[in-house]
């Protein structure tokens, strides 16, 4: 598998990132997770617009899924070539509501499953995405949130959404190759249950889980990401770094 950071900023989009939103590819299939503010335009560089295959939406925090608006008219408005076929969009309960009242002028009610094949995730479930498999579980959000495991042969990629601490995320980590892992908060200064992990804890569940490489994401602007990155290095032995836009790793 290949896994391109297209955009890593968390809450909000930085001088340097868009949000959230990440592309992995594998035998010619192209699988989007998560499309946060910006990341339209960043996905661009690396991507064309129409070569995707499916996206999946860890969550409907705009950080994660606002720019499906934007994809949207891309898809419903392009002239050359028709109108797209609707693509799988794997997300939780009521993804289109959601997206339709964001871009609140919609040409009809139903226009957007015209181009998204909207899909409703679970908990523990899996999708057999081309050469991909992908295993969905629920974190620990105040929204309903997920993480995932995507497996390609016998390399595995974890990417964790946005969450807390919990046991699941340790589990969708287990013995990975890669684990993308959101680090928001700062050890000793935010300590809020049930919404974001820190640079230590990040590192933490990466060693229980046993994964070889780290990379911590979702650092917001406000966060310093170089003290999150030192504390991920104090408690996980292994390769620890930082996502950065257009950062491409083989996994």
């Amino acid at each position: 598998m290949k896994l391109t950071v297209v955009g890593c900023s968390g809450s909000f989009p930085s001088a340097d990132s868009a949000c959230s939103s990440y592309l992995v590819e594998a035998d010619g299939y192209r699988l989007l997770l998560d499309m946060g503010n910006g990341a339209l335009g960043e996905l661009q560089r690396h991507c064309g617009l129409y070569d995707l295959d499916a996206i999946v939406l860890s969550h409907l925090h705009a950080d994660h899924c606002i720019d499906m608006c934007a994809y949207f008219v891309v898809r419903y408005f392009r002239f050359e070539g028709g109108r797209c076929a609707a693509l799988p969009v794997y997300g939780p309960a009521g993804t289109e509501e959601r997206l339709t009242a964001a871009h609140a002028d919609v040409p009809s009610e139903g226009a957007m499953r015209e181009v998204f094949d909207f899909r409703t995730l679970t908990d523990g479930g899996v999708l057999e995405l081309g050469p991909l498999r992908v295993r969905s579980a629920l974190v620990d959000h105040p929204v309903e949130a997920y993480g995932f495991r995507i497996e390609h042969g016998d390399s595995v990629l974890t990417y964790s959404g946005d969450t807390g601490r919990t046991p699941a995320l340790d589990d969708l980590a287990r013995d990975a190759g890669l684990f993308l892992c959101e680090a928001s908060f700062t050890h000793g200064k935010e300590d809020i249950p049930g919404l974001h992990l820190n640079g230590r804890e990040a590192g933490e569940t990466a060693r229980r889980a046993g994964a070889s490489r780290l990379v911590l994401t979702h650092v917001p602007p406000w966060t310093d990401a170089q003290v999150n990155l030192r504390d991920a290095k104090a408690a996980f032995d292994g390769p620890v770094e930082l996502a950065r836009p257009g950062a491409v790793y083989e996994v």
